[in-house]
């Protein structure tokens, strides 16, 4: 089979889980003999270029007809089965399904709620807000100013999400969306998306990694990801300062606009072992979740399914989850995981200090992740499933039914 990928890389300056997603689907494929090509763009040009650069990339965001011209003529040079587009924002745009038309086979991976949500993640002030999909309409971002705390920011993807509802790009341009969990795949439905037509394929792991023996571990907890609001990094410090000296060493792994707040709270309490190691290389961060007794997700979100979950799972590391979002569908309490309530420290520390306290049942937790590892986020199961939703598209594309 021959796919055509098309990507938005996201700035150098902070890494993507999407990136990393795209990457590894086009290896899986390629190791597996098909024949793949890929049109990409990146968010550094547009800073690169200023405030030149942000006109620009606003300018492109609901409609880039030169983006969709370019993509146009490589489908009708290179003639693929399927074009597999994972993210259009800012420098590409939606425009480029109406490009394809029928030429190839279209699937879309849905990474975030953008579709729908111009702040790509349904919150507002530090809380779940979901009333642009509840109301389908993006009018209440512009009230609000939803992405990055502007009305002026917001207009250009507003704009986006009400041209794309308005002709019917996601109800008669997209043979095939991916969600990544059953959770994000209901929300979107209820927003619009049709439901015959919206899979959930997880993400995965590729390789089959020899996970660290228990007794080899460091005595460490973790967190790995960008230190941001949305992700919960302050309530797991405060739950830490909470656990106080007792508690085990917590490692922050990454960067991101709170980690001077972040470092500023881990310096009242000096005999509280919270170290920032910044971000790394993936290979080192990869060796920092393999070595943990814990890995600890305290996003106050609804994430789409991170990365780092589904590398604990391979590595044997127990995760401890807020109870948010499609986070308690992918870590089951008690059985893969540690469940605790979003936006509260006192309950993160409760429930983490009581596993922490009992290390037998820890290690069957590691042991239950890395079960679930094998059986649905494996580069072989992934593949498959890929493969389905390919399929799938291409019997829609025909205009055949199954």
């Amino acid at each position: 089979m021959k796919i055509f990928f098309v990507h938005n890389y996201y700035g150098s300056s902070a890494p993507s889980g999407e990136n990393m997603v795209f990457e590894a689907e086009m290896a899986l494929l390629r190791r597996r003999g098909h024949e793949v090509r890929e049109f990409v763009r990146s968010s550094d040009g547009i800073r690169s270029r200023g405030a030149f650069g942000t006109i620009q990339g606003a300018i492109a965001t609901p409609w880039n007809p030169w983006a969709a011209a370019a993509v146009r003529q490589e489908v009708n040079w290179f003639k693929p089965d399927v074009v597999h587009v994972h993210n259009t924002f800012p420098m590409i745009s939606p425009a480029v399904f109406h490009s394809i038309g029928h030429r190839a086979a279209r699937v879309l991976t849905l990474h975030n709620y953008r579709l729908f949500c111009p702040a790509a993640i349904p919150m507002r002030h530090g809380r779940v807000c979901t009333e642009c999909l509840d109301s389908k309409s993006a009018w209440p971002s512009l009230r609000h100013g939803c992405y990055r705390g502007s009305r002026l920011a917001t207009l250009p993807l507003a704009a986006s999400v009400m041209l794309h509802r308005r002709i019917g790009t996601w109800t008669g341009q997209v043979d095939a969306f991916i969600a990544l969990t059953g959770f994000q795949r209901k929300m979107l439905v209820a927003a619009g998306l049709p439901d015959g037509l919206v899979h959930v394929k997880p993400n995965f792991y590729a390789g089959n990694p020899e996970p660290a023996p228990w007794a080899f571990r460091g005595n460490y907890a973790l967190f790995a990801g960008r230190l941001s609001d949305e992700k919960g990094v302050a309530d797991l410090v405060r739950a830490w300062l909470i656990w106080g000296e007792a508690a085990p060493e917590l490692r922050i792994l990454g960067d991101g606009p709170l980690r001077d707040t972040l470092q500023s709270m881990a310096a009242q309490a000096p005999g509280v072992q919270i170290r920032f190691l910044g971000q790394l290389a993936s290979t080192d961060a990869e060796q920092q979740i393999a070595g943990a007794r814990l890995l600890v997700v305290p996003s106050v979100c609804f994430e789409g399914f991170p990365m780092v979950i589904r590398e604990a799972f391979a590595h044997g590391t127990p995760v401890a989850v807020s109870n948010i979002g499609p986070l308690p569908s992918i870590v089951r309490d008690g059985s893969s995981g540690v469940i605790f309530q979003p936006h509260d420290s006192e309950s993160l520390c409760r429930e983490v200090r009581a596993a922490w306290s009992a290390p037998e049942a820890l290690e069957q937790l590691g042991n239950a992740g890395l079960a679930e590892f094998t059986t649905l986020y494996n580069e072989d199961t992934n593949y498959e499933k890929l493969m389905n939703i390919y399929t799938a598209a291409l019997v829609k594309r025909s205009g055949r039914t199954t």
